[in-house]
């Protein structure tokens, strides 16, 4: 288990020490902790306390993440998971808890364990049970699933791959853009463990969506994803239907995977505010 960094440290004082209610923000694949800047500052001028955790080890740049893409390998969904459930655990208040792409998946895991008063999961990835392949999602990651060598590596995409799996709603400027400032290797092992979730019987990709401590589950899923195109995010809503709290589904128009961190990503973090806001205030009553 990676200790609680001193950055994280700082994050959960300052969260325990406003008194407001958290809401934590979790990465995916090829982004790091400081993608949420935005949506940490936008939230924080709403009244709550932004918390932005680290997969274990996470460099703290993305200059340095380029530098040591190996430090990105051989991070496993429960390893971040249980990370995140010891950051959760050191909050005086339960969070409202966030997440985009792999990141939606683990914040779904996270509801799962009765953590989170209220989840928003973005592009979220697959888990046992979510069935739908789209083409689309297959030419994305299904390169790299086809190499056993995968599960090992930090995995990093050449610009092509971004263009089309996160940024093609987008003109080539702003791509690069994107690219050039967020894009770092991602954990091979990781992207095996949710694209294997219905082969693997003992996957790590799954959520306990019967759990009636779940809270409020929000998924949003850009229009024009690629990487989780709609079928995807539905058959995630779909299966998290059975459970007895509020589950609601939202499909942001001419978007795509980039949709948190991109030109309109204001819009999206609005509705997640709007959706949090409905059930866990900025100011719990004493």
């Amino acid at each position: 288990m990676a200790s609680i960094s001193e950055r994280e440290n700082r994050e959960i004082e300052a969260a325990n020490a406003a008194g407001d209610t958290p809401v934590v923000f979790i990465h995916g694949l090829w982004l790091l902790p400081s993608s949420w800047a935005n949506w940490a500052d936008f939230f924080k001028q709403a009244g709550y306390a932004p918390l932005t955790p680290d997969w274990p080890d996470d460099p703290e740049t993305v200059e340095e993440a380029r530098a040591n893409p190996d430090v990105l390998a051989k991070k496993t969904l429960k390893q971040v998971v249980d990370h995140t459930t010891e950051i959760i655990n050191a909050l005086d208040k339960k969070p409202a808890v966030m997440g985009h792409s792999t990141g939606g998946l683990l914040a779904q895991m996270l509801a799962g364990r009765g953590l989170s008063a209220a989840t928003v999961a973005i592009d979220p990835g697959v888990f046992r049970g979510v069935l739908p392949l789209p083409a689309s999602a297959l030419k994305v990651a299904g390169p790299f699933l086809v190499n056993p060598l995968t599960r090992g590596r930090a995995i990093t995409l050449t610009f092509d791959q971004f263009k089309y799996g996160w940024a093609n709603a987008l003109d080539e400027k702003e791509a690069k853009e994107l690219y050039d400032t967020f894009h770092v290797a991602g954990s091979g092992i990781s992207l095996a463990q949710m694209g294997n979730a219905n082969l693997n019987p003992w996957t790590e990709s799954r959520v306990d969506t019967k759990n009636p401590d779940r809270g409020p589950l929000l998924i949003i899923d850009g229009e024009k994803d690629h990487t989780v195109p709609w079928a995807i995010a539905n058959a995630a809503y779909k299966r998290q239907m059975g459970n007895p709290a509020v589950t609601e589904i939202v499909k942001m128009p001419n978007r795509g995977h980039s949709l948190t961190v991109d030109h309109g990503w204001r819009e999206v973090a609005q509705t997640a505010l709007d959706f949090v806001k409905r059930f866990v205030p900025a100011k719990p009553s004493s």
